[in-house]
């Protein structure tokens, strides 16, 4: 092998290293039980999945538009939107700290967060 292959091999290396650890800390789970609903950029739910029931709700905007909320076995999802694209619906259920669900037509996000402070 000449040396500029084991230069092109170590480069792809690399690379392919590089790409599986950052797929590692991104899919790394979450944590906490904690979840927050947002709707832009204001809070409407946080929610401890620990101690939910099991339950599907509606968030719904003032122009009518909504997202379908479901909890279920301490797992949270988008079950069901009226978007165009279906992209939250398809994200499936929350899983790492890093990785949000959100719906960019709803402006609505669905993230990890710190439990509340008590007062």
């Amino acid at each position: 092998m000449t040396k500029g292959v084991k230069l092109a091999l170590f480069a792809v290396l690399i690379i392919f290293l590089g790409a599986l650890a950052a797929l590692v800390f991104l899919r790394r789970p979450a944590q906490g039980t904690w979840v927050e609903i947002l709707q832009e950029n204001k809070v409407l739910y946080t929610l401890d999945l620990s101690q939910e029931p099991d339950r599907t709700f509606r968030v719904e905007l003032p122009d009518g538009s909504w997202n379908e909320i479901r909890i279920e076995d301490g797992t949270i999802c988008i079950s069901d939107a009226d978007c165009p694209d279906h992209t939250c619906v398809r994200t499936g259920k929350l899983h790492s700290e890093d990785i949000p669900i959100v719906c960019l037509p709803h402006k609505l996000i669905v993230r990890y967060c710190d439990p509340p402070e008590e007062s």
